[in-house]
């Protein structure tokens, strides 16, 4: 699933290519996505300007003039691109928006877990978002985060991968900032001193920053808005290493299921907390 550094990478790609551009029309597929497309949206959108792109954890957001809002998500495999309207086009499309320019906003979604909304305005856009959201990586409060941190027995890996937590970590990016942080993610919250608590709010910033500028992790259908892959696949220090040697120490990687998902991490970089 795309996580903060893969969506940052397709708003940066797509913010040259179609902010300034008129919608001049929409076609939607046969086939649901996550949450419905309403009919009525295609007439709303014709004619509107798209205004701005950005992110707010792993979702997007259009801002269009009239203060119209499109949010979509990537859902597991959604890939949304801007290409020249003469493009070949693939299989699995579910919306395209006809461009100024001859130019297509394409959201491809092989799986289907993906979404494409139309809401009102900001605080439309915002009540379904900030509600659920935390703090974006690079502005985690220190005090909120150790309190949050320390106040539960939940493991590590279950309270990255919680969105009201931090908003945009996933798997991938919860198991390198564990390495990076030197803690074992089955780890209690209630375990960590203040230092660890420290440590790993920097990792998960500087992980996430480094990732963003490797373009995120191409690792099946993720590809940037202008089409390009991520490369910061190459980089794992442990996610997806099962049995290749720790770049830090040599010891070889471990995989154990923690908080429903499989997490990677090196048994002597990441010694577990002693109860």
């Amino acid at each position: 699933m795309p996580e903060l550094p893969e969506v940052e990478t397709v708003v940066r790609d797509l913010r040259p290519l179609v902010v300034g551009r008129t919608i001049l029309g929409v076609e939607v597929g046969d086939r649901k996505l996550r949450r419905p497309w309403d009919a009525a949206w295609a007439g709303r959108l014709a004619g509107v300007r798209i205004e701005a792109i950005r992110r707010r954890g792993k979702w997007i957001l259009i801002d269009l003039s009239g203060g119209a809002r499109l949010v979509v998500h990537l859902g597991m495999t959604g890939q949304f691109t801007a290409v020249p309207v003469l493009a070949l086009r693939p299989d699995h499309l579910h919306v395209v928006f006809a461009l100024s320019g001859l130019v297509e906003l394409r959201f491809r979604d092989v799986r289907r877990f993906g979404s494409v909304e139309l809401v009102a305005d900001e605080a439309a856009a915002a009540a379904s978002l900030d509600a659920k959201l935390g703090p974006e990586p690079f502005d985690i409060p220190p005090d909120g985060f150790y309190a949050a941190v320390t106040g539960t027995t939940r493991t590590l890996k279950a309270l990255l991968l919680d969105q009201s937590l931090v908003a945009g970590v996933g798997n991938i990016y919860a198991d390198e900032a564990l390495h990076r942080a030197k803690l074992h993610p089955e780890t209690r919250g209630t375990q960590l001193t203040k230092p660890q608590v420290t440590r790993l709010r920097e990792a998960i910033a500087a992980v996430i920053t480094h990732a963003i500028e490797k373009r995120g992790s191409s690792i099946r259908d993720y590809i940037g808005g202008s089409g390009l892959k991520g490369g910061f696949q190459h980089e794992f220090r442990v996610y997806g290493r099962t049995g290749d040697p720790c770049a830090t120490c040599g010891v070889p990687i471990q995989r154990v299921r923690v908080a429903g998902r499989s997490s990677h991490f090196c048994p002597q970089c990441q010694r577990a907390a002693v109860s």
